[in-house]
């Protein structure tokens, strides 16, 4: 009962005679099939502009504020109240949608996901608005294909009870050429179909009429303007522009959360046929007497019951007469054309370079619009984060690239830093929510392939000593001189440099201590490395200095620890050209 009376009391219904009269005959025939196949007008049609259309404006609704359906879900839920939201094999006739249309809902849910993930469109939004348009395309009436058969038209919105729009198709996808009709299972209006159709079927047609591309154009439109539909007051906007009708808003939400709790499939052609349609909303003419052409009598104010209704704002002047508080203007959703959807990686490769040197490859992205074709002109900001010193060509460390026609942006090039890591490049587009892409980047240390001494001077020491020659070594990349190359000396027992030595030569640290390994050398802008000095121990013997460049080049180099040779002086030879001595016989 309760029910009834919120069907009946709609802003802007027709008389109690009048709906009475429709609704009875609609019942008789089982209209609900027949008008929307067939597409005839006239005050019994099912679906009406609705309690916030009597004006007949469609303030950019996707169905042009026409009729709808208004029968409201069971009280008993699919799945039973206070239960688990799981799935049930089966339940109430009108829990189950027919398979075709179900698997269409889902699909329209993942191509969205992937295209504008941040929407969060649920599938059952799609069936509840497709259970309030069509009755679930007529119980699932479709064919293989999951096209309408035969196809749904709404009534000529020709302004006698609904919106006036005038022809925009030539008839093409409603068949009329002289006003406009809702068209299919989620019931478009040719003009909205023409920016908003799809073809999510892949057989090269978006047909209005079959409900994988109607779902999908649904889908992609009660997303536009950035919408996040997990979002309660971006849900009711979304659904508001499909059709501009406090009442439509109840009705679709009454059935989403029905869906929520579950649902099940069920074969095509078998679903439950709607059986209450929306009143339409004569549009005021002259003329006075009972029917159609009459205006509407003004509503009256809400009051207590055996009250008097509560007296409304004077105009100003007084007069007692009410006015209407003016609604202000709903925004219209933007074209796919125009409205932006996704942000793709446009073919960037792995991005490494060298300290110093110059990244070859490029950081570049795709965008694309809502129905996921190249966006132009969209304006998209490249940002360098890390600590390597890696920025973009001429300095910077952010750079704005608008999209050009094939919807590509590509940043400049980067020049690392000389400080070798990890750093990212993200790429930012889009205004309400952002779109963001980030790219993972590395600069490597700067290279040498050979390391050699640039002298062969023998390296020799005495015990406890040090030696006397230093050690200067030259780095080079591809024959070039290799510059800021780190370079490691060990001192090893063998030339691998598999084992490391515990005596013999040594470097001294800071405090002065013995070190036989360094890790803090790096060539000058010459490529070249002169070693700090060496010592040597008590142990004699001949030991080996491996020096190993970034990049894998090395050299092994020999040093020497040996006491110094003593020298013995020689006896001076005899003169021989002295006289002889005369004494000596």
């Amino acid at each position: 009962m309760a029910a009834h009376i919120r069907r009946r009391l709609r802003k802007g219904a027709t008389t109690t005679a009048v709906a009475a009269a429709a609704v009875a005959a609609l019942a008789a025939s089982q209209a609900p099939a027949a008008t929307l196949a067939d597409g005839s007008a006239g005050s019994g049609d099912p679906k009406a502009a609705g309690e916030d259309t009597a004006s007949g404006e469609t303030d950019g609704a996707a169905t042009g504020n026409s009729p709808y359906y208004t029968d409201l879900p069971p009280l008993v839920t699919p799945d039973r109240p206070g239960s688990s939201s799981d799935l049930p094999a089966a339940g109430s006739a009108e829990a189950g949608i027919p398979a075709s249309v179900l698997a269409a809902y889902k699909q329209a849910e993942r191509t969205v996901a992937t295209t504008d993930p941040s929407c969060r469109l649920p599938w059952q939004l799609l069936a509840a608005i497709g259970k309030v348009e069509s009755g679930q395309a007529r119980g699932g009436r479709v064919d293989a294909n999951g096209t309408a058969s035969p196809r749904i038209l709404g009534p000529a919105l020709n302004g006698q009870g609904f919106a006036l729009i005038r022809d925009t198709d030539g008839g093409a996808y409603d068949g009329d050429a002289v006003h406009d009709r809702a068209v299919g299972p989620m019931q478009f209006i040719p003009s909205t179909w023409a920016s908003w159709g799809q073809d999510a079927n892949g057989d090269g047609r978006k047909d209005p009429n079959n409900i994988y591309d109607a779902a999908l154009a649904a889908g992609r439109y009660l997303c536009a303007n950035d919408r996040d539909l997990a979002l309660a007051a971006d849900l009711d906007k979304a659904v508001l522009s499909y059709n501009r009708s406090s009442e439509y808003l109840r009705t679709v939400r009454s059935w989403f959360s029905y869906y929520q709790r579950g649902t099940h499939e069920i074969p095509d052609g078998t679903g439950t046929l709607p059986s209450t349609p929306s009143t339409p909303t004569p549009s005021p003419r002259p003329g006075t007497g009972s029917g159609p052409g009459v205006t509407p009598s003004p509503k009256p104010s809400s009051s207590k019951p055996g009250g008097k209704p509560s007296p409304g704002p004077s105009k100003p002047g007084g007069g007692g007469s009410t006015s209407p508080t003016p609604k202000p203007p709903t925004p219209k959703p933007t074209p796919p054309s125009e409205t932006f959807g996704s942000l793709e990686n446009a073919g960037t490769g792995p991005l490494r370079a060298t300290a110093g040197q110059e990244f070859d490859e490029r950081v570049s992205v795709l965008a694309r619009n809502a129905v996921g074709a190249p966006l132009a002109k969209v304006p998209v900001a490249f940002t360098v984060t890390g600590d390597t010193g890696t920025l973009f060509a001429g300095g910077r460390k952010t750079v704005t690239v608008r999209t050009g026609t094939d919807g590509t942006a590509t940043a400049p090039k980067l020049q690392a830093g000389e400080k070798a890591g990890e750093f990212t490049v993200t790429a930012v587009a889009g205004s309400g929510r952002p779109r963001t892409l980030t790219y993972a980047a590395t600069v490597t240390a700067r290279q040498a392939d050979a390391i050699a001494r640039t002298d062969e001077k023998a390296l020799v020491a005495a015990p406890g000593e040090k030696f006397a020659d230093a050690v200067t070594v030259k780095a080079t990349y591809k024959d070039a001189v290799a510059a800021g190359v780190a370079v490691t000396a060990t001192m090893v027992k063998d030339r691998p440099g598999v084992i490391d030595n515990d005596k013999g030569p040594y470097f001294k640290d800071a405090d002065g201590k013995p070190v036989r390994t360094l890790t803090t050398l790096t060539t000058d802008a010459d490529g070249q490395l002169r070693l700090p000095e060496i010592f040597a121990d008590g142990n004699e013997g001949t030991y080996l200095l491996r020096l190993t460049t970034e990049g894998g080049a090395s050299v092994v180099i020999e040093l020497t620890v040996k006491a110094p040779q003593e020298t013995v002086p020689e006896e001076p030879a005899p003169d021989e050209t002295a006289a002889p001595d005369a004494t000596k016989p």
